[in-house]
């Protein structure tokens, strides 16, 4: 069964689609010729031909469609019409077969529509169904991948590219990489490190910085002069004194003085005799003097490279390269600085007192800690140019890195998604597996069900019972006969004449739908007698008189009977007509309270809006008759100023004039002035068309504005006759 109709973009209908939902077994279609019907039966008929059309079944379960409309009448009405297979009524062990077979097919369709439920839910529901529960584990688990992407794209960028279009082409990546990716596993702070190099925008290649050279400063710490007390000759008569007062660099100093005194004593003012000068000299011999001219040498030394290192260093801060930690090399630069200062001082110290033993402190340590500073900064230019050479394939090497780290940091989400998506996937191919298998079933059954149908069938009975009506309803002047091959009908008059070519419009219409009516009991071809269909009837009153339109209702209405009925293989029936006595002819049931709408029945008006057709439903049956309609006027609150002096008018003589017998005159008498006036307006003007208002029938949906005076004077007429309680029953006052 159909349970929706959309109709778009086709023949009058437009852009805004027209949605017909919760169709039932019987489904009532009115509107004016022109106004969209014939659309509608056609998309009914075959919504593939029009692209953005569509029917929704129930249970996805397309049926026969059967389709009486003029179409319908100019290809079946010809010479030789095809002939209409029905079941016979005597090999009883094959109708039960097929009665039999049929019941399995309902079983097979059973089962397979309960797959179809298992797999995609319920027709109408959405989502649900194993393939509505694989659908939201992917957009579940879309989120949930996403928000890596969230998280990792304002520092990662780049990387992304590609792959961030869509949460789809993100969580597919995610799940690629998972597998696929065996690369070096990174921290966070070493991608970012990493990303800032291979992406800087001023990157390029960077001279490695020298590393100072400290062995020659180093050195300087271990010259033996430093550890030498430095005295003169102990085989000199002066040396036991001054050995035993250790003066001997007060003596050195002394003699220095002594020689710029011109051989006075610089202590006691007393010239000294040949011997303790000689003795001075002997005293300070070339070992002393050149030892002094080591510790002379050493501290000159010591100063020139102290201030060879410190240059070095202040030209590398002086650089401010990014690679350096300058805070460590400024840090470990203030700690040579004062090292060295105070080396600088013992040296002047030795220099001064030379029989003094002294120690420098050693550089070793912070010249190790400037010398790896300079080293781990090349290592970071060596690295940035080994990039800079080989940009592509860092970037590369980055990218799965990252990949590498973002799918691990997730990776227990990966394998639940994984595991459930696989138990997923193995409930699906089961149950597919299983609704395949009894796909195959029922097609086996429904070709079994053919050759059956195709044993006991034959277009005779339709025959004769198409003749049958015609004899009832006083159609004697013309039959159909079997054609010589029995595959078809020709229609003939009673001399054997054919019949096709003089037949009326109407007899004509008539013929063919019987026709119809036949073939819905049957089938064209030998098989498919019983299948379950749908039946479209489009119009098929017109060119009938009253009396076969009457007859052609009342086949309509025992085809809805049908359609009510679970055991019929008709199972929903559409309507379609512009002729009000029809539309109430086959809506006419007794169970039916006023214009309510009964449980399988759905009410439709079509209609035309600016040359745009659209379809309105209805909670009840909207045709009513004109008299009625012409109180609905006058009750709406919406009331047409150009239509309701008509209205009023037309009401008055039906009810009064043609009904009641009243004159104008029996009606004015009880008015005087403005009033009498605007009754006379009421009765003196006859709309065309007026006086078959109660014969007519228009379908309730008009719009109309209160005009007040005239109005008043309406309920008065009712009122001064005598009539009120009709008024107020109309009105429902």
């Amino acid at each position: 069964m159909i349970k929706q109709i959309k109709v778009k973009d086709f023949a009058t209908f437009g852009a805004d689609a027209q949605i017909l939902n919760n169709l039932k077994s019987v489904n009532y279609f009115y509107g004016a010729n022109g106004s969209g019907k014939t659309t509608v039966s056609r998309v009914i008929n075959d919504a593939s031909r029009f692209p953005s059309c569509s029917l929704t079944w129930e249970n996805n379960i397309a049926l026969d469609r059967r389709v009486f409309n003029r179409e319908f009448i100019d290809d079946n009405f010809r010479q030789e019409m095809r002939g209409v297979f029905t079941l016979g009524e005597g090999q009883i062990d094959s109708l039960k077969k097929i009665e039999e077979a049929n019941a399995e097919l309902v079983l097979l369709q059973v089962a397979i529509i309960n797959y179809a439920n298992t797999l995609d839910g319920e027709v109408g529901t959405t989502g649900s169904g194993k393939r509505g529960e694989l659908a939201r584990l992917e957009t579940r688990y879309n989120d949930t991948f996403w928000v890596q992407k969230t998280k990792y794209y304002p520092l990662l960028r780049e990387v992304f590219e590609g792959s961030v279009g869509s949460k789809d082409r993100f969580k597919e990546k995610i799940l690629s990489e998972s597998t696929n990716n065996i690369s070096q596993l990174v921290t966070q702070a070493d991608l970012e490190s990493k990303y800032v190099q291979v992406y800087s925008e001023t990157l390029s290649l960077v001279e490695a910085i020298p590393s100072p050279e400290t062995n020659t400063i180093l050195s300087y710490e271990t010259t033996p002069v430093l550890s030498k007390k430095v005295i003169g000759a102990e085989d000199v008569d002066i040396a036991s004194m001054i050995r035993k007062l250790n003066c001997v660099d007060w003596v050195r100093e002394g003699k220095t003085l002594h020689e710029a005194n011109n051989g006075v004593c610089p202590f006691c003012q007393r010239e000294t005799n040949e011997n303790f000068k000689k003795s001075l000299e002997t005293y300070f011999n070339d070992e002393y003097i050149n030892d002094i001219k080591a510790i002379s040498e050493l501290q000159s030394n010591y100063e020139t490279e102290a201030n060879r290192l410190v240059t070095i260093i202040n030209g590398i801060l002086a650089l401010n390269s990014k690679f350096v930690d300058n805070g460590v090399l400024a840090r470990e630069r203030v700690i040579l600085e004062n090292l060295i200062e105070t080396n600088k001082q013992k040296l002047h110290q030795k220099k001064k007192e030379a029989s003094q033993v002294i120690e420098l402190t050693s550089l070793t340590n912070v010249l190790e800690m400037i010398v790896t500073c300079v080293s781990e900064a090349n290592k970071k230019i060596a690295e940035n140019n080994k990039i800079v050479n080989n940009l592509n394939a860092e970037r590369a090497t980055l990218a799965n890195q990252a990949w590498r780290f973002i799918t691990e940091e997730i990776r227990t989400h990966i394998e639940q998604y994984q595991a459930d998506k696989n138990n997923l996937y193995v409930a699906i191919t089961a149950i597919t597996k299983k609704m395949t298998d009894k796909m195959k079933e029922r097609d086996e059954k429904v070709r079994d069900i053919a050759v059956l149908e195709r044993q006991v069938t034959s277009i005779v009975p339709t025959r004769d019972a198409m003749n049958r009506l015609l004899s009832t309803f006083g159609f004697t002047g013309f039959k159909l006969i079997a054609c010589s091959d029995n595959k078809g009908y020709q229609i003939v008059r009673e001399d054997g004449t054919l019949a096709v070519d003089t037949l009326s419009e109407g007899e004509k219409s008539f013929v063919v739908f019987l026709y119809f009516y036949h073939l819905l009991k049957g089938s064209q071809t030998s098989s498919g007698v019983t299948a379950n269909r749908i039946v479209v009837i489009d119009d098929p009153v017109c060119s009938l008189d009253n009396e076969v339109a009457f007859i052609v209702g009342s086949l309509v209405r025992e085809l809805i009977n049908e359609a009510r009925t679970d055991t019929s293989n008709i199972k929903q029936v559409f309507v379609f007509t512009h002729n009000i006595y029809f539309h109430k002819d086959v809506t006419r049931a007794s169970n039916r309270q006023r214009q309510d709408r009964l449980r399988h029945e759905t009410f439709w008006i079509i209609k035309k809006r600016n040359g745009i057709s659209l379809v309105e439903g209805h909670d009840n049956n909207p045709i009513k008759s004109s008299y009625e309609l012409l109180w609905g006027e006058i009750k709406s609150e919406q009331r047409s100023k150009a239509t309701i002096a008509n209205t009023m008018r037309r009401i008055i003589d039906n009810y009064f004039k043609m009904l009641g017998g009243f004159t104008d005159e029996d009606i004015y008498k009880y008015f005087e002035g403005d009033e009498k006036i605007i009754c006379k307006s009421l009765c003196a003007w006859i709309n065309e068309g007026s006086h078959s208002a109660l014969d007519e029938d228009y379908h309730s949906l008009l719009d109309d504005e209160a005009i007040a005076r005239h109005l008043d004077v309406f309920k008065k007429v009712f009122e001064k006759t005598g009539h009120e309680e009709h008024y107020k029953m109309m009105t429902k006052e």
